[in-house]
């Protein structure tokens, strides 16, 4: 078997058909199989799968779990990974799908081209289902082909739709035990995969990455403690796998999870676990001098402080208004 389509559902009711539809009309000399995994949806996604399997029995296999595995979805990933077959694993989502169907032949072609290659990627339109925001396509710097240096920055990067990539499946022959507690998925397995080898960028718009408030994506808070937390513990994780190669960077990128803790809203009445994360943020971060002071005079000074402070620098003006 040369490719394994992965895809991995819940509630995705609403989409699933357009999904299997643009996969199962891809033009291949090779033969690939599809593989759906889906996390005990609670909608009908079960029942449009088991239509499309009967349509096509030697083309799509079910992985359908007896309970939703959790974290986001990964595990239900992983699991359907384990059951391809495939040579290359080609990823999507169930609420994603295809615009070319050329799009697995040609992904085909270039890592079967450059063995030095763990992974080969398109360009995505990113399309708002339900909000109304301008599409527009993921990748702008492109260039042939992307290593670790093009994914880590001060902030997150991304730039790679999970749709878009198609990877081989002995570049990671076994995931480190950190990635199991990240929420997200994507993040450190393109990391992992630009580890192992180049990836490769295919100049073409071929798939869709469909955002909607159903999506997992939306489950992402940046007001939530859980988030954060395991955000900072992911780069914390990605920092030590690199063997700290860009310890400069990945400090400021986790320095900046810190601060978005300020405004958790488990922690808006807790001045001392706020002042914990102010002095964390300014120790990885080393902002800007007009950034620290604005830290310092929110969350570090109490506030009663601070105003006794600042009465008592402007006491001599008023002063000499009297005078």
């Amino acid at each position: 078997m040369k490719v394994s389509v992965c895809i991995f559902t819940y509630n995705h009711s609403k989409f699933i058909r357009q999904t299997l539809d643009s996969v199962l009309c891809q033009q291949t000399d090779f033969d690939f199989e599809i593989i759906v995994g889906d996390d005990l949806s609670k909608d009908n996604t079960r029942e449009i799968l088991a239509e499309y399997q009967t349509r096509y029995p030697d083309k799509i296999r079910l992985l359908l779990h007896p309970k939703n595995l959790g974290n986001n979805g990964m595990y239900n990933a992983l699991a359907t990974f384990q059951e391809a077959r495939g040579e290359y694993l080609a990823q999507m989502d169930g609420d994603d799908y295809w615009i070319n169907p050329h799009k697995l032949q040609k992904q085909a072609d270039m890592l079967d081209q450059h063995p030095e290659y763990s992974a080969c990627f398109t360009n995505a339109l990113k399309v708002f289902e339900d909000e109304q925001y301008e599409s527009y396509e993921l990748v702008k710097d492109k260039k042939p082909a992307y290593t670790i240096d093009d994914l880590i920055g001060e902030e997150e990067i991304f730039f790679m739709a999970t749709s878009s990539i198609m990877f081989r499946k002995n570049a990671i022959p076994e995931y480190p035990a950190w990635f199991y507690k990240s929420q997200s998925g994507d993040i450190p397995r393109n990391v992992l995969l630009a580890k192992a080898g180049s990836i490769g960028y295919i100049d073409e718009t071929m798939s869709v990455y469909r955002k909607n408030r159903a999506g997992v994506s939306y489950a992402d808070n940046e007001k939530d403690r859980a988030f954060l937390n395991n955000r900072i513990e992911m780069y914390s994780n990605i920092n030590r796998e690199l063997n700290y190669k860009y310890d400069k960077l990945l400090r400021k990128n986790i320095a900046r999870y810190y601060k978005l803790m300020l405004e958790a809203r488990q922690y808006q009445n807790s001045y001392f676990r706020r002042l914990g994360f102010a002095l964390k943020y300014l120790y990885l971060g080393k902002p800007k001098t007009q950034v620290a002071k604005e830290i310092i005079q929110h969350y570090i000074v109490p506030a009663p402080l601070f105003k006794l402070y600042s009465a008592i620098r402007l006491m001599p003006y008023r002063l000499m208004d009297r005078s």
